[in-house]
């Protein structure tokens, strides 16, 4: 028994149409294919690239004139018709010969799946995952009160411990600087990922593990689509550039699932400009927070600047965001083993990267103030914090954010706590960290998964761009005399 799918008359009449050229001849260049005429013109309605590539160029463009035709009447994507027909069949199959236990929970989970991929009333609901997941909870909480207390040991307990043990042990002042005081490895790089760095990415990381096991990143990536189409991606590079706001470098390798190499570019090229990582955000939304102006603003500048770059680029980049195609598992109640075994795997793979690179940071920031060359490079970039409106006890926040972009974020922090940075200020060096340099780490990610040159490319746009942001805006708070 053989079953029929009817579609839109539009794409009706051009399947008549192929089938009509199919039996004219040209049936006979596929015959190893086994294709029946009606799936031959599916397949070609929807530019099958294996059967399209094996038509002479006057077929092609007879076909081309066919598939403009026919979609000049249709206002979605004839592919999507036709897996919207697909499925709707299935539905009514699914229906006629199934049976539920449980109808009354089926239809709870249809209405929840409806509301959360209705951009109607799925917005409101990203708008309330955003606020409780990432302000309330990875900002406040991860970024404010773990961090505080977790700093204020430090601070209070083992920095003193590990200066006053490490001046009675090594005699030498410029050895004891690489391991204690102001910079050393324990003082500095390993107080950053342990006290700043790792509360705000397990909060974060246990966040996004319970969305992705609730069944929910995948509905968010159904409802973006259509938004993330105008920026030259599709609803698939939604799980990327999520990830991003965990770890940049992580998620510069998950760019891979996306189909074509066009948007392996995009999103790539986007993660480096205008994704922080979990601990960068984190920080910045905890300093912030205080300030509800600046942190309004500076989503506000982050978030525009992400959309307009990959508006851009999406113009000048031939080519165009691949069709969308998503398995939606089942909305449940997320599982807390799953949950604690994605956060832990996660976490380990994070610290176990972080932790070498800080020590190393602090190692080569030692080797840097004891020949002269870090006192040269901060010289050196402190004009440039001093046109940027800070103070120029921020130039080494830039060289170091340079090596992490959490690290540079942790000394904001610093600064902060000091009192040394004004509202403006705090605004200016958040907009300017957020949109500068990638690290080392996912510099060197970024070279192995698209080479060499497009690396360059992508930092020689970056950097001058993320100062040229802050120029404009520490020039727009001066004109119109705002005080954040």
């Amino acid at each position: 028994m053989s079953l029929t799918i009817q579609y839109l008359e539009p794409i009706e009449v051009a399947i008549a149409q192929i089938e009509t050229w199919w039996r004219s001849g040209w049936g006979q260049d596929f015959a190893d294919r086994h294709l029946s005429s009606r799936s031959f013109a599916l397949l070609l309605l929807q530019k099958d690239p294996n059967l399209w590539e094996q038509l002479p160029g006057d077929r092609q463009q007879d076909l081309e004139q066919l598939i403009a035709t026919t979609q000049a009447q249709l206002s979605r994507p004839i592919s999507l018709e036709i897996a919207q027909a697909r499925q709707g069949f299935a539905q009514a199959i699914e229906q006629n010969t199934l049976a539920e236990p449980n109808p009354s929970q089926r239809r709870w989970g249809e209405r929840i799946h409806k509301l959360t991929v209705n951009p109607i009333s799925g917005f409101p609901i990203l708008v309330l995952v955003l606020y409780w997941g990432v302000y309330k909870f990875v900002g406040e909480f991860g970024a404010g009160e773990l961090v505080d207390r977790i700093e204020t040991f430090f601070e209070e307990q083992i920095n003193p411990v590990v200066n006053h043990v490490t001046e009675q042990v090594i005699p030498w002042p410029a050895l004891q600087d690489l391991f204690a005081h102001d910079y050393g490895i324990i003082t500095l790089g390993i107080r950053y990922a342990t006290a700043i760095v790792l509360p705000v990415v397990a909060t974060y990381f246990l966040m996004f593990s319970l969305l992705e096991d609730s069944g929910y990143l995948p509905r968010l990536s159904l409802m973006l689509d259509r938004l993330f189409k105008a920026i030259g991606l599709s609803g698939r590079a939604v799980i990327p550039i999520v990830l991003g706001l965990g770890c940049d470098t992580m998620a510069t390798i998950v760019t891979r699932t996306l189909e074509t190499k066009r948007e392996r570019l995009i999103a790539t090229f986007l993660l480096s400009l205008a994704i922080p990582c979990a601990a960068q955000w984190g920080v910045i939304l905890g300093l912030l927070a205080q300030r509800p102006a600046a942190l309004v603003t500076w989503a506000g500048l982050i978030v525009g600047i992400f959309l307009l770059a990959g508006f851009l680029i999406d113009k000048f980049l031939p080519g165009s965001a691949a069709q969308f195609y998503i398995e939606l598992p089942p909305l449940r109640l997320p599982k807390i083993r799953n949950v604690i075994t994605k956060t832990w795997v996660r976490m380990k793979w994070y610290f176990w990267e972080v932790l070498p690179l800080f020590i190393w940071a602090s190692a080569i920031i030692w080797v840097g103030r004891l020949t002269g060359i870090f006192d040269w490079l901060i010289s050196g970039i402190e004009p440039i914090a001093l046109g940027l409106g800070l103070p120029k006890e921020t130039a080494p926040i830039l060289l170091y954010g340079f090596f992490r972009r959490d690290y540079g974020a942790a000394g904001l922090f610093d600064l902060q706590q000091g009192g040394q940075l004004t509202g403006d200020q705090l605004l200016i060096a958040a907009v300017v960290l957020t949109l500068f340099l990638p690290c080392i780490a996912q510099l060197q990610m970024i070279i192995k998964e698209r080479g060499v040159k497009t690396a360059l490319l992508m930092v020689s746009f970056i950097f001058p761009f993320a100062l040229a942001v802050g120029y404009v805006l520490n020039w727009g708070l001066n004109l119109f005399h705002i005080v954040l």
